[in-house]
């Protein structure tokens, strides 16, 4: 049994997020699994590291799948990239060893979000980032970005249904820099919850606007109360940047 790593970039404004949805075809996994399938002939699953929400892109995302078909990775990559949508594309196709699987390996993962923080829109990027019209304060959003380093419990910041999983996550890093009118925040953890890095980010959007105390992040933490944090951020503006294993 061969098992192939994959390495994929996709613009996922038009597809309902990375993870298939029963016998629905409009996801980034179902439309790969498909032409995989294709080619050797046979119903094939792949796994993926994130689940990346409906409308987030990927700049880094990383799958496996198994087969007992002996294909040269040049000849994967080839196919894949003939037959996919042209907003999904496969950037490196690698022979792995059996034992690898995307996500269990994965030791952490840097998710970028862009936004465009002038008063007129950006005609170019508005597929590609969270248009906001009023000044952010960088300073204010630096300062709150660090209380979200270490590890805590991110029930306030997360939209999942399930309490059976642990919420707690550790986060590296947050770092927060503005150039030629984009603001741009990325985040780097050990793991994320459903919707958690949008709902960090409009958490910081609104301390960026006042609306929110910086020092008040501590709080929302220890309180696990969802209305407590700022708004769901666009998730165009999202990014699944870096996998490291």
């Amino acid at each position: 049994m061969n098992n192939y790593k994959m390495t994929i970039q996709y613009d996922g404004g038009r597809y309902k997020g990375w993870q298939r949805l029963g016998s629905g075809e409009n996801t980034i996994q179902a439309k790969i699994e498909n032409v995989i399938s294709q080619m050797v002939d046979k119903q094939v699953e792949i796994i993926g590291c994130s689940r990346t929400d409906a409308g987030v892109h990927a700049l880094d995302q990383i799958a496996n799948f198994k087969t007992n078909e002996n294909l040269s990775e040049a000849e994967i990559k080839s196919y894949l990239n003939k037959y996919l949508p042209q907003d999904i594309t496969i950037t490196d196709v690698e022979l792995v060893h059996d034992r690898f699987h995307s996500r269990y390996n994965a030791k952490d993962k840097t998710y970028l979000f862009k936004i465009w923080n002038e008063e007129h829109s950006h005609p170019f990027m508005r597929k590609y980032s969270m248009h906001v019209d009023t000044k952010l304060d960088i300073v204010k959003m630096k300062n709150a970005s660090t209380y979200f380093i270490g590890s805590h419990d991110f029930t306030a910041f997360s939209n999942a249904k399930s309490k059976k999983k642990s919420m707690v996550r550790e986060i590296y890093d947050v770092e927060i820099n503005e150039n030629s009118g984009f603001i741009e925040i990325r985040v780097r953890g050990n793991g994320f919850l459903y919707n958690m890095v949008r709902k960090m980010v409009g958490t910081l959007i609104e301390v960026g606007l006042g609306e929110i105390h910086e020092a008040a992040i501590p709080e929302i933490l220890t309180s696990k109360e969802r209305k407590q944090t700022g708004r769901l951020a666009d998730s165009c503006g999202l990014y699944l940047e870096k996998v490291e294993f």
